[in-house]
């Protein structure tokens, strides 16, 4: 259907909620999509239990049809599993260089309505359509356009989520998934939010949700009520973080990604480190950092270097070049490992360290090593779950064993944070929002707007954390969304 019914409107003094304006931001993100480009190679997997990964048990699923899913198969679990809930399930081989070609296409579609697109991953973006409108339409009408011409051009589906700002925009196409749009108008932003599961909120993993539910909180409107400075107590910085996301604060541009010459990162330590087992996990670390934005960005490195820095600021760097370019961490991490082992003995404790990717090119020769390394293989699609993963849940919701969080989830001392930038310092009373606002007063329902549902509704959660995981709206009256088209129906 096109839309739910209802007549135009919008809030008192505001455009229409219908046009969008001011929900400029979209996160576009394909629909599982290295089954649906296999299935363009080969029509018959189409409606199909469908997983692509590697047919080892030990392997993981890198992407999963909606056929499957319906049995309980997801991206990151075990082939193994996956067989044992689908045993008809076919696996795919991936073709990682197949991928990356028809991603390449992707984001010249996305150009061609905007400059201003950042490619998150391989299957996903986000556009900032301000400039857009004039030429080509409000924004719900863009969205449209951008998941017909991907659809007819590409022949795939695509979900469109559109809102104010990024971190609501991703929430909106998850919710949307598979093959909808939805449209959060920025003036009912923090009802849509208030209604949703605290899992919604990024860096609310199942340790911070258990933290939250021993206070009693569950909601995103719970949260957002709490105390600024007791989200804090209890959760260190992160909770000065998701209390902002809980009132829809999330000022993060939409920043083109652009050839880069070095990939990096560095830790300064807040008491100095003498410990070489410390410095080494700082280094893995900082190695699945860096790889994740090669990964990102479908590069390769094949110059490792790391810089060490010792209490009485002399600082060493070193540098390897290898054969053939890497992206995975754990080939990052032996590289630099290596190097600091090389620099002997510590002459004294070290007060920052850290590692960067040199020599970067285009990682166009990644299928050719799939088929030749296969534990070089192994490591690229757990990576590549891992960045899955991350996305979807949150940089704490999984990681390597040696790296896991306390209790507590904190940002590294010195650490760039990968949450969004701060905003406004948000109230210290209970309910206060931080930008300053009025209280919240649930809109009038009209036909292109979310104005409520269910709030903390049981198909929430499966809507909010899961990829194409429940697709149920968030109640009877949930927002704003375009249908499947005819010929492609919504799946379980």
């Amino acid at each position: 259907m096109e839309t739910m019914g209802g007549q135009e409107r919008g809030a008192a003094g505001t455009p229409s909620a219908r046009s969008g304006r001011g929900s400029v931001i979209l996160h576009v993100d394909m629909d599982a999509f290295y089954v649906s480009v296999e299935e363009l190679d080969d029509p018959s997997l189409k409606g199909r239990e469908v997983l692509v990964g590697h047919a080892s048990p030990r392997s993981v699923v890198l992407s999963a049809s909606y056929e499957a899913r319906a049995y309980g198969v997801r991206s990151a679990m075990p082939v193994g599993a996956a067989q044992r809930l689908c045993p008809q399930v076919r696996i795919v081989e991936p073709s990682m260089e197949k991928y990356r070609r028809m991603s390449a296409r992707v984001m010249a579609e996305f150009a061609r309505i905007t400059d201003l697109v950042e490619q998150v991953s391989v299957d996903e973006a986000f556009l900032d359509v301000g400039s857009a409108v004039r030429r080509l339409g409000e924004p719900l009408q863009i969205g449209r356009l951008l998941r017909e011409r991907i659809r007819t051009e590409l022949g795939l589906p695509a979900t469109v989520g559109i809102a104010e700002s990024k971190f609501v925009a991703k929430i909106a196409s998850t919710q949307a998934k598979p093959d909808g749009l939805l449209l959060i108008p920025a003036e009912h932003t923090v009802d849509f939010l208030h209604s949703l599961p605290v899992t919604a909120l990024w860096g609310v993993g199942e340790k911070t949700r258990q933290v939250l539910a021993r206070a009693g909180i569950s909601t995103v409107a719970g949260l957002a009520a709490t105390p600024v400075g007791t989200m804090r107590r209890m959760l260190g910085a992160s909770g000065e973080h998701v209390h902002r996301l809980s009132w829809g604060i999330d000022p993060r541009a939409v920043t083109p990604v652009r050839m880069e010459k070095s990939i990096g990162a560095e830790e300064t330590f807040a008491v100095d480190v003498s410990d070489d087992v410390r410095l080494e996990s700082e280094l893995l670390r900082l190695a699945h950092r860096t790889a994740a934005r090669l990964r990102a960005g479908g590069l390769e490195s094949r110059t490792i270097s790391i810089k060490v820095r010792y209490t009485d600021f002399t600082t060493l760097t070193r540098s390897h070049s290898l054969a053939e370019g890497i992206d995975s961490a754990a080939r990052v991490h032996a590289v630099a490992v290596a190097l600091l082992r090389a620099l002997g003995p510590r002459p004294m404790s070290v007060r920052l360290i850290g590692l960067r990717a040199e020599s970067l090119t285009d990682a166009t020769g990644a299928a050719v090593q799939l088929s030749i390394d296969r534990r070089e293989n192994n490591w690229r699609s757990a990576e590549r779950t891992l960045d899955d993963v991350h996305r979807r849940f949150g940089s704490t919701a999984v990681g390597p064993a040696r790296l896991l969080p306390g209790p507590v989830p904190r940002p590294a001392h010195g650490a760039a944070e990968s949450a969004p930038e701060a905003g406004e310092r948000a109230g210290e009373r209970a309910g206060e929002r931080p930008d300053g606002a009025p209280p919240i007063r649930r809109p009038d329902r009209d036909d292109a707007t979310w104005t409520g549902g269910a709030d903390g509704s049981a198909d929430a959660p499966a809507a909010v954390r899961g990829r194409g995981s429940g697709v149920a709206r968030a109640g009877p009256s949930a927002a704003r969304h375009d249908a499947p088209r005819q010929g492609s129906p919504r799946r379980p």
